[in-house]
């Protein structure tokens, strides 16, 4: 039974106020103790936990990188200016420091007290330079003088050698010497910089350490030999160093000519941007501490001590090089949709009805098969397509490449600021342009984060749009570890619709109006805020009124106030943010109607849903947007209506209700921030992508 809406009193209450809004930052480092969760839950096979650990430390990498570095960036000029939740930069840094450190302390307990010992008494050992055998021994310094010690260059450290620079994320030892030189110079300290040429962990061969697998990391390798580098010295100690430095790009775009050409400048001097976070080991002397932090510009507080290998991240090698599918989750075949399976024309299939694919759970074929028939269809005229990330074997690239030989008109919209596959995305302009594809690189000032595809057709004496929306990229292989949504369509609005916004990327088109889609930055924020309000008003009517959003993040603080004022008016809403979320749930008169939890399991949780009542005529938009600010005001992206009743009831039921009832894999958050793990308690234990992958793909194997 729906509660009585609130009293006037609480409806006028403040809803700006900074004590409703979570941090930001503080929100995105919660979710990896969510992620590291899975690194320590027993019932998650032991290997994937390891993979766990290794996106745990990865995420942390680009934390540092993005959030922190900006974060830093700002304070230091002092132009940082408090966000909703009003926090200080400075309070903000020392808050993020101490929770960033809980979560270092976890994750190298999970490593040394838990993961370490069980992959051992599974037969994968990760050897510390202590263990080594006699013979294992032997052998690794064998592989160090051949494989490792070639390819360094010591650098001493005195008046004419002066500190190096040193790569961003890459492994490094500060190694203190006793003894002269050959020209009568005593040195006392030295660096040692891992090449990126060398490989992180090493496999010992079976035939030296006997049955099972072994392995050591590079860092161990370079303690146990590194006297071997500096012949005539005595080695007094070599302590691990690793730095983090600022990877924002920061090209103004509305000044430079040629965008490929002004990133690929900035590219080169990224990983020497400014120092954010030093990781040393444990026993790393106060003395080498502070010539490091002197070195790098640092504060101590930037410092953080790891007890293990400070690029534990390279752990994650291990689950792709140990096959071990008794230590992995069970492989699954995704489903291919009946029709687009059984007919060799998929354009008569999405002529006749929309085809919904769900992901992982259904292939991504249908798409690759869907471009590979347009791609040879001498009736095909012109394919246009965004990329934003793409990966490096997709086979859409090909298949665009011989569209464009096959004398179509091709057009690709690609985001070369995709952060982090900017590198990528420049090689992969390069090559479509010389295969005859016109390239674009989308709008100054705005991020092209749309995924959509538009085909034409001719047909008879017309010309025919099918198209393809999804919630995620054009990435193969992130298509079977994210769950997405696309779809399949040859409605014309939706067709007129993608037209007139592929005219806008590629030209310099006029503000455009849309029948079906809802385009940001233009009507996207104002939609979702109407359609927020117009279940407010409902609901003050005394009508049922109800919320459901699945999302990445949530931090648009004009969202979350239109979120707050639909609670006290007694709006039911639930929200499953897999990421950040700085809504406060469960505020008395402010946001109690307001359930928000997070689905942490086997897949990324990817897909963007939105579901409004809309009294008694529900309204089903899935979306390339998350709600924040950045996807609604500085973004070109696009949420498509699922017009199709049953393929919208179905939407609902897999990535919706089936995420609220989740009592194995969820986590609800509270008004103070933290998030506590659902429990089954006296129902059935319900994992929501178990479910699915029981439901659509069958029984998963070994």
């Amino acid at each position: 039974m729906r509660r009585a809406p609130s009293s006037p009193s609480t409806e006028s209450a403040e809803l700006r106020a900074p004590e409703l809004f979570l941090s930001r930052e503080l929100a995105a480092l919660e979710f990896n103790f969510r992620v590291l969760a899975m690194a320590r839950d027993p019932n998650v096979p032991l290997l994937e936990r390891l993979r766990y650990l290794s996106i745990v430390a990865n995420n942390l990498d680009e934390f540092f990188e993005v959030r922190v570095a900006m974060l830093k960036h700002h304070h230091h000029f002092g132009s940082a200016s408090p966000g909703p939740d009003g926090i200080p930069s400075g309070e903000l840094l020392a808050r993020i420091r101490a929770r960033a450190l809980d979560l270092v302390a976890e994750q190298y307990a999970t490593w040394q007290e838990d993961l370490s010992p069980r992959l051992e008494a599974e037969g994968i050992c990760i050897l510390p330079r202590q263990r080594w055998s006699k013979r294992q021994h032997q052998w690794l310094r064998g592989y160090f003088e051949k494989e490792v010690l070639p390819v360094l260059s010591p650098l001493g450290l005195d008046p004419v050698h002066p500190f190096p620079r040193i790569l961003n994320k890459t492994l490094n030892l500060a190694v203190v010497l006793k003894g002269r030189d050959a020209f009568g110079h005593e040195g006392h300290m030295a660096l040692v910089r891992a090449p990126r040429s060398l490989p992180r962990i090493i496999r010992v061969p079976a035939e030296v350490s006997g049955p099972g697998e072994h392995f050591v990391f590079l860092a161990e390798l370079l303690h146990a030999f590194v006297d071997l580098a500096f012949p005539g010295f005595k080695v007094l100690g070599s302590h691990q160093f690793r730095v983090t430095r600022n990877s924002e790009l920061m090209v103004e775009e509305a000044e430079v000519d040629n965008l490929a050409r002004a990133l690929s400048e900035e590219l080169l001097g990224r990983g020497y941007a400014r120092p954010v976070r030093l990781q040393i080991g444990t026993d790393c002397p106060k003395s080498i501490t502070r010539m490091l932090v002197e070195n790098f510009d640092l504060e101590e507080a930037d410092v953080y001590r790891c007890d293990g290998p400070v690029n534990i991240i390279r752990a994650g090698l291990i689950y792709d090089w140990v096959d071990r599918p008794d230590l992995k989750f069970p492989r699954f075949t995704p489903r291919v949709p009946a029709a687009i399976e059984a007919s060799r024309n998929k354009f008569d299939v999405i002529a006749q009805r929309d085809v919904l694919l769900h992901h992982p759970y259904e292939s991504f074929s249908a798409v690759v098969d869907l471009l590979r028939q347009a791609a040879q269809d001498t009736q095909v005229l012109a394919i246009k397509q965004t990329l934003y990330r793409a990966g490096e074997d997709t086979p859409l690239v090909d298949l665009l490449i011989e569209a464009a030989r096959n004398g179509k008109d091709v057009t690709v919209v690609i985001e070369l600021r995709a952060r982090f596959d900017e590198e990528a995305n420049i090689r992969l302009a390069t090559r479509l342009q010389e295969a005859g594809v016109q390239v674009v690189y989308g709008v100054v000032g705005f991020k092209t984060h749309a995924k959509m595809m538009l085909i034409v057709r001719r047909e008879g004496d017309r010309l025919r749009r099918y198209a393809h929306l999804s919630t995620g990229n054009y990435h193969q292989a992130n298509s079977r570890l994210y769950t997405d949504i696309g779809l399949m369509t040859a409605n014309e609005e939706i067709g007129e619709d993608l037209h007139k916004i592929f005219q806008q990327l590629s030209g310099l088109g006029p503000t455009i109006s849309l029948k079906r889609l809802l385009h940001s930055p233009f009507t996207l924020y104002k939609s979702v805020v109407a359609k927020i309000e117009r279940e407010t008003d409902n609901a003050r009517a005394g009508k049922p009124a109800r919320i459901v959003a699945k999302l990445n993040a949530l931090n648009e603080s004009h969202v979350i106030e239109a979120l707050y004022r639909a609670s006290q008016a007694g709006v039911e809403i639930d929200l499953v943010v897999r990421g950040a979320c700085t809504l406060r749930p469960g505020l008395p008169g402010v946001s109690e109607r307001i359930h928000v939890r997070s689905i942490v399991g086997r897949f990324l949780e990817h897909s963007r849903v939105y579901w409004f009542a809309n009294d008694g005529q529900p309204e089903l938009y899935c979306a390339s947007a998350d709600w924040m600010e950045r996807n609604l005001m500085r973004r070109i992206e696009v949420a498509f209506p699922i017009l199709d009743p049953v393929l919208a009831q179905r939407v609902f039921d897999e990535t919706l209700a089936n995420t609220l009832a989740d009592n194995t894999q969820a986590w609800l958050l509270g008004s103070n921030g933290r998030y506590t793990r659902a429990t089954p308690g006296e129902q059935p234990p319900y994992n929501a992508q178990q479910s699915l992958l029981d439901k659509l793909c069958g029984p998963t194997r070994p």
